[in-house]
C-alpha cells in the first residue's frame, strides 16, 4: 500500500487531456468507424462468386455439408 500512495499522489499533478468521457467518445466512434467498414465488406464472396467461376477457379458444392 505504501508503494501505491506516492503514485498516486504524483499522477493526480498531471492534468488530464480531456475528461474520460472525452476518450470514451473517441473509443465509440473510432470503434463505430471500423464497425461500419467491416458491415460493408459483409457477404462480398458471394457476390463474387460468379466472377470466380468463369475465371476458372473451383465452384463451391453443397454436397456433403
Amino acid at each position: 500500500m505504501s508503494l501505491i500512495a506516492p503514485l498516486a499522489a504524483e499522477a493526480a499533478t498531471y492534468p488530464m487531456l480531456m475528461p474520460p468521457i472525452g476518450f470514451a467518445l473517441i473509443a465509440f466512434t473510432v470503434f463505430l468507424f471500423l464497425g461500419v467498414v467491416t458491415w460493408t465488406y459483409r457477404d462480398v464472396a458471394h457476390r463474387h462468386s460468379q466472377r470466380l467461376t468463369k475465371a476458372g477457379a473451383t465452384e463451391h458444392h453443397n454436397a456433403g455439408h
